[in-house]
């Protein structure tokens, strides 16, 4: 089973559902059952629309089940208002929390997902939750590194600049399970 808690870019947005998002598409191409949590505009920090950050998504959805194969935290993008220390501490936290309740899990932090120009925030983020990463002693996926708009960023993003399209999602959901596997 892969667990995977996150913002709109692993739940879905838009005319994407939650089904063909990123995050259940790559659970499906590992052919894992994927389980997914969190919800759009959420964050280490921001509580979204939803009105509670990744820890208490990950406490109210996912900590009560049976230990997954795998979990996924994917996530910063909405973090940009606080500092990367107290991104940090909430990440470190979650991670711990975690471990803690099923001490087998592979847990994998995967840095924030700009699909087109990314804000020098977002960098310090990512650099961020690749320390925490390196520090608790689990995995780090920086989807940064990628140049996924190409020559074509509608193909990728939506009309809001922000989100991606369903051929955007699969691209992600390629790379995450291709991550996964090595």
């Amino acid at each position: 089973m892969m667990m995977v808690l996150g913002d709109s870019f692993t739940v879905g947005s838009g005319p994407v559902p939650a089904w063909r998002a990123y995050a259940c598409q790559a659970a499906r191409l590992l052919g894992w059952q994927p389980v997914i949590a969190g919800a759009g505009g959420t964050g280490y920090l921001n509580r979204g629309r939803a009105g509670r950050t990744f820890q208490q998504s990950y406490e109210e959805e996912l900590a009560w089940r049976p230990a997954p194969d795998v979990l996924v935290v994917s996530g910063g993008h909405n973090d940009q208002r606080w500092s990367t220390g107290q991104v940090g501490r909430a990440a470190a936290r979650l991670v711990r929390d975690a471990r803690a309740g099923w001490p087998a899990t592979r847990i994998v932090l995967v840095g924030p997902i700009w699909l087109e120009a990314v804000p020098a925030k977002a960098l310090r983020i990512r650099d961020t939750l690749a320390e925490v990463a390196r520090r608790e002693g689990v995995e780090f996926l920086d989807p940064l590194r990628h140049h996924w708009a190409g020559g074509d960023p509608s193909a990728v993003v939506l009309p809001d600049g922000v989100h991606p399209t369903p051929a955007g999602h699969l691209l992600l959901a390629r790379w995450l399970a291709r991550s996964l596997r090595s």
